[in-house]
């Protein structure tokens, strides 16, 4: 007010005026109140004696009254009268000690008598307590600093005690459970604040965290579907006699699956929950999960133990949901269409239905190789001949290629084949069914992308019908500037020969054996793909990279084939399908011709499948798609292996020596190693990765065309071969 009424206009001041007013009361019992006072009681004693020796006394009564004021200044309160006593008395009968001249208000001294009543009643309840209590929240403590192999052996011990003495069977049969965790939600999600419902339900869930609130109250958080349910657990509401509150909840860790009896309620912040009657232990986890905030971080971690990605991460559970909903689509929208869903073997004496490297196998009862299918659509195709008009596989193709961000060894895909139609005619049916599953999955046409991972650049793949349509021969041609021989002469050498150097002069890089439809396949993988961001046809390939599709009505040279790639990648393959078996028969033999110069992933001569078509395949056209690219697209994934349950991982031996020879450590198996043990890597990595930079920079002197340099591989081949790689269209 004092400085208000004088208009200082100084922040500073004002607030620090306002702090000291607003802490007055709480300032008597300080130590600078306390040698204010002492000052006080000096100069007072001082002048009694001056008074009684009838001395002059003036200058002490000024230094008196000055401290007097001083103290009022700093505690707001008239300083005590020297000499006086004030006493308090205790429960029991004790007094407080004496509050002198020197001492405390005594207001100030019922403040300090609360506060040291509450002290020593929390110390006397302390002492209370069993030992037993006291020794498990020590326990706790350092359960949090143990590393994953100490938990897991402390963790294992507990579970054999309770298996050998109980008070519980750690792995009982069978738990009711009454209502699902979306069926509680959908049910009791309309309970008021505060409000409890009169049922009794069971439910169960894995925990996902775990809270304390005293002796008497815990809370959980219980997931199962992807959804999270809170447990609300209060000693009122236990039923003691199946087992005791203590000893129940102080047995159950974050991880352990349990099942829970009690009612419905809605708490006064707002949260659905379940009060339990009854908690019991369905399995224990034995391992140390991971931090709730931060989950996995190591992908290695996540994809070799998807359980536990699962448990963690509700965006790897949402990714597999979507997965489901685009197959369960795609499955209804064929089957409205009169399709029949098949089977056909997946071992074949004959690898074909798709230009793929194949794996091998052994049958020991036939005593033969066998080759692991890369495509049904031979089985396929006899079936149409049999006069099923219209069938479908949804199913897993193996291919012996490279592992990358957008291939697995396995994959899934859907191959139909629909009688009486052509090529013309599936791009509007590819059209309308990605159409309509990218709406009914995402609510809209257009899906944001990341290609280059969560941190990259966000781009737009807009699924609006009709897609964009390009032919391949005169796309390159626009493309590159350049005339190319004509489809029809695309079988000799001259044009082998023109592709070859056209790849050298533009730096297009195709490894041997370089023919003609492998060097035509690596200039539209630069020239036309790169062009594909929103789903684009790539359509009418030449012949000789074709040999199951039907030739072109009006483009000698050419077949009707498209190509579907979304965001550059091939998403679906179609074709009008050749019914001549005499073509047929040629095509085969250019194609055993090309295996015969080194190229393994042409097929072989199929002569049980020329057997059918000469029985008659009618008008057909047939279509491919990898179910799994396309999860990638509706997921926002830039890795195969985020849509893939589990996908194929090098062998962790085999992974850390990997790792070392490119100077780095093999993943850490649990996100919590302790703090030393990862520093002790890091540096060691750093060492091994500083000699790796000098010695891989000594390989790079060495001629781009050797092999191997030092008894190496030659780093710019393996670069080159990962590159080639197999066939791109999974």
């Amino acid at each position: 007010r004092s400085l208000i009424t004088a208009n200082v206009s100084n922040q500073t001041s004002l607030v620090t005026a306002l702090q000291l007013f607003s802490s007055k009361r709480n300032m008597a019992g300080t130590p600078e109140a306390a040698a204010i006072l002492a000052k006080i009681a000096e100069h007072g004693e001082a002048v009694r004696k001056l008074k009684a020796e009838k001395a002059d006394f003036k200058a002490d009564l000024e230094k008196l009254k000055a401290a007097k004021a001083e103290y009022k200044r700093f505690t707001g309160e008239d300083a005590p009268a020297a000499g006086k006593q004030q006493t308090k008395k205790k429960k029991g009968g004790t007094e407080s000690a004496a509050v002198a001249a020197g001492g405390v208000s005594k207001s100030e001294q019922k403040r300090l008598d609360k506060q040291r009543k509450k002290a020593e009643a929390k110390a006397a309840k302390a002492a209370s307590q069993p030992a037993a209590a006291q020794g498990s929240g020590k326990a706790k403590a350092k359960e949090e600093e143990l590393s994953p192999s100490q938990y897991f052996d402390l963790r294992s011990q507990t579970v054999s005690g309770l298996k050998a003495s109980g008070p519980v069977d750690p792995y009982p049969h069978k738990f009711h459970v009454s209502t699902s965790f979306t069926d509680f939600h959908a049910k009791f999600g309309g309970l008021g604040n505060g409000e409890e419902s009169s049922e009794e339900v069971s439910i169960a869930g894995r925990i996902q965290l775990k809270r304390e609130s005293g002796q008497k109250l815990r809370f959980y958080d219980l997931a199962s579907e992807g959804i999270k349910i809170q447990v609300m657990a209060e000693f009122s509401k236990h039923d003691e006699k199946i087992i005791g509150f203590k000893e129940i909840h102080d047995l159950l860790r974050r991880g352990d699956i349990v099942g829970v009896r009690g009612r419905a309620l809605r708490t006064k912040r707002g949260e659905l929950s379940i009060a339990p009657m009854e908690v019991q232990l369905l399995a224990p986890c034995l391992h140390m999960l991971p931090h709730q905030h931060f989950g996995i971080t190591n992908k290695e971690t996540r994809f070799r133990q998807r359980y536990l990605d699962l448990m963690v991460n509700s965006k790897a559970r949402e990714n597999f949901v979507i997965r489901a909903k685009a197959i369960t689509y795609l499955r209804r929208f064929l089957d409205s269409m009169g399709f029949l869903e098949v089977e056909t073997p997946m071992m074949n004496q004959i690898a074909g239905g798709a230009t793929a490297k194949p794996f091998v196998t052994h049958h020991n009862d036939l005593n033969i190789d066998l080759f692991m299918r890369v495509a049904p659509e031979l089985y396929l195709k006899m079936l149409v001949v049999g006069g099923y008009d219209r069938v479908y596989e949804i199913g897993r193709q193996f291919r012996n290629e490279q592992i990358d961000l957008t291939h697995n060894p396995e994959f899934t895909s859907c191959e139909f084949y629909m009688a009486y139609a052509d090529y013309e005619d599936l791009m509007s049916i590819t059209e309308t069914l990605l159409s309509g599953m990218v709406h009914a999955i995402k609510g809209s046409y257009k899906v944001k992308y990341h290609p280059d991972g969560p941190d990259g650049e966000e781009k737009e793949i807009d699924f609006t019908p009709p897609f964009r349509r390009i032919s391949m021969i005169t796309g390159l041609e626009e493309a590159i500037g350049r005339k190319f021989p004509s489809p029809a002469e695309f079988g000799t050498e001259a044009t082998r020969k023109f592709l070859d150097d056209l790849c050298t002069e533009l730096g297009v890089d195709c490894s041997p054996p370089r023919t003609t439809a492998r060097l035509t396949d690596k200039l539209v993988g630069d020239y036309l793909e790169s062009q594909a961001i929103n789903p684009t046809f790539i359509l009418d390939h030449p012949q000789i990279m074709s040999p199951l599709a039907k030739w072109h009505r009006s483009k000698p040279g050419q077949t009707e084939r498209f190509e579907l790639f979304v965001m550059q990648k091939e998403l679906a393959n179609a074709y009008t399908e050749l019914n001549d078996p005499v073509v047929q028969r040629e095509r085969f033999s250019q194609q055993a011709q090309d295996k015969e110069a080194g190229d393994d992933e042409a097929q072989s001569v199929d002569e049980g499948f020329i057997k059918a078509l000469e029985h008659g395949l009618p008008p057909t056209a047939g279509w491919g798609l990898g179910l799994d690219r396309l999860a990638m697209f509706l997921t926002d994934s830039n890795n195969i292996k985020e849509v893939l349950l589990f996908p194929a991982m090098r062998p962790e031996d085999a992974a850390a020596e990997a790792a070392a020879a490119v100077g780095a450590q093999a993943p850490p198996a649990a996100e919590t190693k302790p703090v030393k043990q990862e520093k002790a890597k890091a540096e060691k990595a750093k060492a091994k990765g500083k000699g790796k930079q000098e010695k891989s920079k000594k390989k790079k002197e060495a001629a781009s065309t050797e092999l191997f340099v030092d008894g190496e591989l030659n780093p710019d081949m393996a670069k080159a071969a990962k590159k080639e790689g197999g066939k791109k269209g999974q």
